[in-house]
């Protein structure tokens, strides 16, 4: 009976040490993933290398510019380096005319300006929705009324 209640002991502490161990590794972070406690956006993942398959893919999403900050008008044409990345300072509303200028929740970043297209009438429901004729911009569509 001793030894039962000795083998019922110890399997029960090595399911809880196993159950722990595999609690903090499943809920631990991923070394290669960057952590910005200021993003509003978490990122997808971490970065996979496909070498040789480069070409196939496009590199303007993943381009850091940390040790070279001309990379990003070379990728792709207006185009700057704000915190390591590149992004466009005329549509990013995490980065909007500026690096670090953020577009409040409701607004959107338009030509480098954040406007709300809820009743902008120059970016009525998105950038560049013009209204026309004097109609105004009401819930993000032009004469709803």
């Amino acid at each position: 009976m001793k030894s039962l209640i000795k083998f019922t002991t110890t399997l029960l502490l090595l399911l809880t040490i196993t159950n722990s161990l595999f609690i903090s590794l499943t809920a631990a972070e991923p070394s290669g993933s960057p952590t910005n406690e200021d993003e509003d956006f978490p990122s997808v993942g971490p970065k996979i290398s496909l070498r040789g398959a480069t070409h196939l893919l496009p590199r303007v999403p993943f381009a850091r510019c940390d040790k070279n900050p001309g990379i990003c008008k070379r990728v792709r044409g207006k185009r700057d380096c704000c915190k390591k990345r590149c992004v466009d300072l005329t549509k990013d509303r995490l980065n909007c005319g500026r690096c670090g200028h953020k577009c409040n929740f409701s607004k959107i970043c338009c030509r480098g300006k954040c406007v709300n297209p809820l009743r902008n009438i120059r970016h009525c429901g998105g950038c560049g929705n013009a209204c026309r004729g004097g109609n105004k911009c009401v819930y993000g569509m032009c004469s709803y009324a």
